[in-house]
């Protein structure tokens, strides 16, 4: 793979696996929903913390872990919906809305229970921005084909969350949706080749309409964000 052999090829990308895991262990335990300090505030200061390449590393991680635990957790409520029911679902990462359309209701959305602690608002946010912020030097610390994937398969389900109203569309949840869409933008000018865009994004591009932005406290519109809009003018640029 290209990405491999420039990285093993590079004598200028120095990188700390202890340091990595001392960053990921900060990360995962100071911050999320337990801590008291605002969302918003809490993305910015995870992203100043992993503001180097081993950061960027971590960053990567942990996108990628969301996206897998995701899929696990989706696998393992497909698989309870068939013992009690007999009704067998496919689970496909390339593509969840098929998933939703036939079994909605009967689903939970998965990112609100990573069991590895990520927090979809905070740790998944700020992993996502530092990812996007720092594109052009993917290539010389991990495979950015493998995490483009994981960004889309995490940018699927925000967008099924936020159209069948399985998450409340605020603020948070809208600046989730924004920068998956801006760094998966960035990730795909950073590839060589880059791939076609996965068919729930082409879906949701075809798509005009507006989701109200609520406040995270309260019931007030704050704003409004088009997700199709937002897609055709970021990923077809």
């Amino acid at each position: 793979m290209r990405w491999l052999r420039r990285l093993l090829g590079s004598k200028r990308v120095k990188l700390d696996p202890g340091r990595q895991q001392e960053l990921l262990r900060d990360v995962r335990h100071r911050y999320g929903a337990g801590s008291p300090v605002r969302f918003p505030e809490q993305v910015e200061a995870i992203t100043r913390l992993l503001d180097d390449d081993d950061g960027l590393v971590v960053a990567a991680r942990m996108v990628c872990e969301a996206a897998d635990e995701a899929h696990l957790n989706l696998q393992a409520q497909a698989h309870d919906v068939h013992r009690r029911t007999g009704w067998r679902l496919l689970v496909h990462r390339r593509n969840y809305r098929p998933l939703w359309k036939e079994a909605g209701p009967a689903l939970r959305w998965p990112l609100f229970a990573l069991p590895g602690g990520l927090h979809p608002y905070v740790q998944v946010t700020a992993a996502v921005a530092v990812v996007g912020s720092r594109a052009p030097r993917l290539g010389r610390v991990t495979d950015p084909d493998l995490l483009l994937a994981r960004v889309f398969e995490v940018l699927d389900l925000t967008v099924i969350g936020c159209e069948y109203g399985q998450v409340r569309v605020d603020t948070d949840a809208a600046a989730l949706a924004d920068r998956l869409i801006s760094t998966a933008g960035h990730v795909l000018a950073a590839i060589d080749d880059p791939p076609r865009l996965p068919p729930p994004v082409r879906e949701a591009m075809r798509r005009n309409n507006t989701l109200d932005v609520h406040d995270p406290t309260g019931p007030r519109v704050v704003g409004g964000i088009n997700l199709g809009a937002r897609m055709r003018e970021t990923l077809l640029a």
